[in-house]
């Protein structure tokens, strides 16, 4: 099905309803009853559907009021968001199966398990249906009120028909949080007189916007790495009750119409079957019968893709289900005007609630060809693994327990069965512990999923992506791991993944010792900082009573503190606990190599941290930082808008990060004000582009490798392949280390996977030891990029730092904060913060 569009009179398709005579019918089918007894959302919320942008609360007390009033539905609050809202799901079904409904979901999970049921004939479809990841795209959720009065309200046969043979599991907000910011910044913009001027200041939102979650997360992006509340909740219903089919509503350019996948036929991941994008197709054609019928033009096959799995719409697709990505273009208001016509918000939202219908009824009538599909599947994925070569990936690392427990973690989340690794080992030349490691074995009951976690892959079909191309989480990680023929070394399954226990080794009056490598070392650091006591960094490894300790090494002294010893081993041991962290206590100073009161320990000083946010700045790179700070160690982070940072006494912080922005989005005077900052002993740390605006503004002296790429043979058709060829949208490249350096301290191997997502290039100092991290001769070590910008990221270094006046600038090319998964790499942001001083 290519590029499928109807023709319709624009005036039919953009068809605008007034205000004042907008009611539910709008939406409705009109040759069916509804019950009388099922309350409107009028009659709950105080607007019509479209009238007003709806908020959460609202929202939320509709659907617990539709529960309350119908037998067909159920609801259940499953957490909450960072903001402390509900994050609720509405499972919709007849009231007879309402009455047994466990024992349905028993069997739905047991078509997926050797052994299973055979007869499908019978077996309801179980569909789940979201709306609104981005909380700026509202015309979902809004959609969610109508639909699920119709689900509830609607009489007849037909309707009775269709819950007797199916599970609905309806998410009314996939992001609450970010859906009551936008739906506040809408309505408080909203003029009597609608006024649909692009210009409007309705259509315009502020600085970070509704799309994102309290942390400025793009929720869409986390089905995979599951790091955040909402997508914890989501994932643990997808696996409660494996649907067979997952809808994900967004919105678009306003100047678009309406998308439906399949989408681009060469962007879908090798390892979803060519099944899965039949099926697809063929439900695409019930979405195109419903909006034929109401006028509405639409596309499918191109623009978007099913490669990368962390998106709603393609996690089902490598779990035996299929996913479905709906694109509304949107009105980012009440009305406004666009190439096809002025665009309501109800429009929005009856396209929404239109393809919500045509999805239960392709589910409907292909329900026995969905669940032999699904079923085959999985049979199809056991007989993949038997076959395969590989019998288990271990991974761990020996001095980071916590990382490897974190991955560990994930993988439970995805309910990927997991082992503890019998003995201590070396494979490869790696060691591998038994407390710190963990074997995975690749015949278990979905082990493509496994596969698609795990692999590197860096040959494609096609040069173009809608996200990364690459996500290998024990790169991710940056974990040792290996793929092994056998599982002799794999222990008992892990059936209770318990934290990691940390304490100390006993009570001491001389000093006490923690190595750097640990995850949450900056957490445990900080608050020894915060807390007023004295601690010291080992700029050289050495030996002390038994046991080596590496670079960046922390020593607390007993001495000279503000607690006395005994107080001072009871902090430390909460500390330690806290931070599931081991710590030594010694009772000599003198050791093989530095001793502890060397001058190469140098002091550690307290930090105060601000970031730059505001208006220009990608508020994507922003939230990591701040959720980073915030979530995982405890530290408090100042965020510095750019609209008064120019009247902000900068004097009180020392060390301030500035993400990737727009260049322009900085003005002279705040340029100025910065640099008097860091030539007075502050320290600047950038991201990304910011390497190129730090050269152009004189905070750095850098010299950058360009491309020379001309466009030959390459017709003007071709030219958004060509230049989209070029973009380097996710990939990872490994990196050697010079681990003597402060900005390397914690990590134990002479190598890095870094995560890329630009194409800035810097040349290696003339001086090696101004290049701690280096990209290989041969870095690419997952996903794509082109043969052009290979030879550039060959020997170029990703960061730098140099003095100015008595402060430090310190520039990464790479985001190593990357989605919050990217634990391996977090490091490198602290080791700036609290060695920065010391490079």
């Amino acid at each position: 099905m290519k590029k499928i569009i109807l023709y319709a009179l624009v005036t039919l398709c953009f068809k605008v309803v007034a205000q004042d005579k907008l009611t539910l019918d709008y939406y409705l089918p009109q040759n069916i009853s509804y019950d009388q007894s099922i309350p409107k959302p009028a009659e709950i919320i105080g607007h019509e559907v479209g009238e007003w942008h709806v908020t959460h609360d609202k929202l939320m007390v509709y659907m617990q009021t539709l529960a309350k009033a119908s037998d067909r539905i159920t609801i259940e609050n499953r957490g909450e968001t960072f903001e402390g809202r509900p994050i609720l799901l509405l499972t919709v079904t007849s009231p007879k199966n309402q009455q047994n409904i466990e024992e349905i979901r028993k069997n739905h999970i047991a078509l997926t398990e050797d052994g299973g049921i055979t007869d499908l004939s019978k077996m309801p479809i179980v569909v789940y249906q979201g709306f609104s990841i981005h909380g700026n795209e509202p015309s979902g959720s809004n959609a969610g009120l109508a639909y699920a009065y119709y689900l509830a309200a609607a009489q007849g046969p037909e309707i009775e028909n269709l819950l007797e043979n199916m599970v609905i599991l309806m998410d009314p907000s996939f992001n609450p949080d970010g859906l009551q910011r936008f739906a506040y910044w809408a309505n408080s913009n909203k003029s009597i007189n609608l006024v649909s001027d692009n210009n409007e200041r309705e259509y315009h939102e502020v600085w970070p916007g509704g799309r994102t979650n309290h942390y400025w997360f793009d929720m869409n992006r986390d089905w995979l790495p599951v790091q955040l509340p909402e997508s914890r909740a989501r994932i643990k219903t997808f696996y409660k009750w494996l649907p067979n089919i997952l809808t994900d509503h967004h919105e678009m350019g306003t100047n678009s119409t309406f998308f439906f996948q399949p989408g681009e036929p060469t962007r879908v991941h090798p390892l979803t079957p060519k099944v899965n994008q039949q099926l697809t197709a063929e439900i695409g054609t019930y979405h195109a019968k419903a909006l034929d019928k109401i006028g509405s033009l639409y596309y499918s096959e191109e623009g978007y893709d099913d490669y990368y799995y962390g998106k709603g719409s393609t996690f089902p697709d490598v779990n035996g289900g299929i996913g479905i990505l709906f694109e509304q273009a949107s009105s980012r208001g009440h009305i406004q005007e666009s190439e096809n016509g002025l665009l309501t918000f109800p429009f929005t939202i009856r396209n929404q609630f239109t393809t919500a219908l045509s999805t239960i009824e392709a589910a409907k009538t292909m329900r026995e060809k969905i669940l032999g599909y699904q079923q085959q599947f999985y049979k199809d994925i056991k007989t993949e693994a038997s076959k395969s070569k590989t019998k288990a990936f271990v991974f761990g690392d020996a001095k980071d327990g916590a990382k490897a427990w974190h991955l560990a973690e994930i993988l439970k989340r995805h309910q990927i069965e997991v082992h503890s690794l019998k003995e201590n080992t070396t494979i490869a030349g790696k060691s591998y512990t038994k407390e710190n490691s963990y074997v995975v074995p690749m015949e278990q009951k979905n082990p493509r999923l496994l596969k698609a976690m795990f692999e590197k892959r860096t040959t494609f079909t096609d040069s173009l992506f809608y996200d990364i191309s690459a996500w290998t989480f024990p790169l991710a990680f940056n974990v040792d791991y290996a793929e092994v023929s056998s599982l002799s070394n794999a222990g008992e399954e892990i059936k209770d993944l318990k934290p990691i226990k940390g304490g100390v080794s006993g009570q001491t009056n001389y000093a006490y010792l923690f190595e750097w490598n640990e995850y949450y070392t900056p957490k445990a650091l900080h608050a020894i900082i915060e807390n007023g006591l004295r601690a010291k960094v080992a700029k050289k490894p050495f030996s002390v009573e038994g046991k080596t300790y590496d670079y960046g090494t922390i020593m607390v002294p007993v001495q000279n503190q503000d607690l006395n010893a005994s107080e001072l081993f009871t902090f430390l041991q909460n500390v330690a606990t806290e931070s599931m962290l081991n710590i030594t206590a010694v009772g000599t100073g003198l050791t093989k190599g530095i001793d502890l009161g060397s001058n190469d320990f140098d002091p550690i000083k307290k930090q105060k941290v601000a970031i730059i946010v505001g208006e220009g700045v990608r508020s994507y790179d922003a939230g990591e930082i701040w959720h980073q700070f915030d979530t995982r160690y405890n530290m408090p982070l100042t965020k510095l808008d750019l609209s008064y940072l120019n009247r902000v006494n900068l004097d009180k912080y020392t060390d301030i990060i500035l993400p990737s922005f727009n260049g322009s989005a900085i003005d002279k005077k705040v340029v100025e004000k910065l640099k008097e900052w860091v030539k007075n002993g502050g320290t600047l740390i950038g991201f990304r582009d910011v390497a190129k605006w730090f050269s152009k503004n004189e905070f750095m002296n850098l010299e950058f490798k360009s491309d020379t790429l001309v466009a030959k043979n390459i017709t003007f058709e071709q030219k958004q392949d060509f230049s989209g060829a070029q973009v380097t949208g996710g990939a990872i490249f490994e990196s050697k280390l010079d681990r003597s350096h402060p900005i390397n301290f914690g990590y134990k191997n002479d190598n890095l996977a870094l995560f890329r997502n630009t194409n800035v290039y810097i040349k290696p100092d003339k001086d090696s030891y101004n290049n701690p991290i280096t990209y290989t001769n041969n870095p690419l070590l997952s996903g794509y990029v082109s043969e052009e910008n290979l030879e550039l990221i060959k020997n170029s270094v990703p960061f730098q730092v140099q003095g100015l006046g008595k402060g430090k600038v310190i520039a990464f090319t790479d985001n190593t904060n990357f989605r919050a998964y990217w634990y391996g790499t977090n490091k490198l942001l602290m080791n700036a913060i609290f060695f920065g001083e010391m490079m």
